[in-house]
């Protein structure tokens, strides 16, 4: 435990090495959201591709990071963009797919079918029921996707200490091979923090939005009169 106290009172570079962390871990996600959600409303609006869906996202799972890493390593250093970032963003963009591909098609998919058809029988276009009615309902569960792929891309950025993209695996790394207690605890007890702290963001994030998703579905005692109740939710709590 000294060690440990000792490493975090002389570290100077913990700040810059947090940041570079996140930079590492955010990036990808927000590059596999701005790919994958799009594909993901557009199978779960059409009930189209879906076996494919699963298919790229157990595929995904199956793969290990490092072995993206890895592969993807001798292409970046061919097409010059070397060491550091892209691969570290090509392996965590790969693990960042399946939990959001799958939660947004199955978030939207699952809409109730009866709310669907109230909005089209008013005449709401198809990219008016996706982006007024499915979207928002399936909004928490799309949060978990992204929280989910956040978490894990967190945890996982420390493999980019291994191809010097720097972060907090390069503490964790010296601690390996020194032998050092203090570096090898002190970076892993921040990159536990950094994903506890992703998971309690996202999941506030996605409670958040869980009320105001929920307060547009009808129920047996509330029956849709107007599908503005849908498009539009209520102003003060939900019941």
């Amino acid at each position: 435990m000294d060690q440990v106290i000792e490493w975090f009172r002389t570290a100077g570079n913990i700040p810059e090495e947090i940041v570079r962390h996140l930079y590492l871990a955010f990036v990808p996600v927000a590059g596999a959201v701005l790919i994958t959600l799009p594909v993901g409303l557009y199978i779960g609006h059409k009930r189209r591709f879906e076996f494919l869906a699963v298919t790229v996202a157990n595929l995904g799972r199956a793969i290990p990071s490092f072995a993206i890493l890895s592969l993807f390593l001798p292409f970046s250093i061919s097409a010059g963009l070397g060491l550091g970032f892209w691969p570290t963003f090509a392996a965590l963009f790969v693990l960042s797919i399946p939990p959001i591909l799958i939660n947004t098609y199955v978030g939207v998919k699952e809409v109730d079918a009866d709310t669907i058809e109230a909005a089209r029988g008013v005449g709401f276009s198809e990219f008016q029921v996706l982006s007024r009615i499915e979207l928002p309902l399936a909004a928490p569960l799309l949060i978990a996707g992204i929280r989910t792929a956040a978490v894990q891309s967190v945890a996982t950025a420390t493999l980019g200490a291994l191809v010097a993209a720097g972060g907090l695996g390069d503490p964790i790394v010296l601690g390996f091979r020194t032998g050092s207690i203090g570096p090898l605890v002190g970076g892993a007890v921040l990159v536990a923090s950094l994903a506890f702290a992703t998971e309690i963001g996202l999941g506030w994030i996605e409670r958040l939005m869980t009320p105001k998703a929920m307060s547009y579905r009808p129920s047996r005692d509330r029956p849709l009169r107007n599908v503005s109740e849908v498009a539009r939710p209520p102003i003060g709590p939900a019941g």
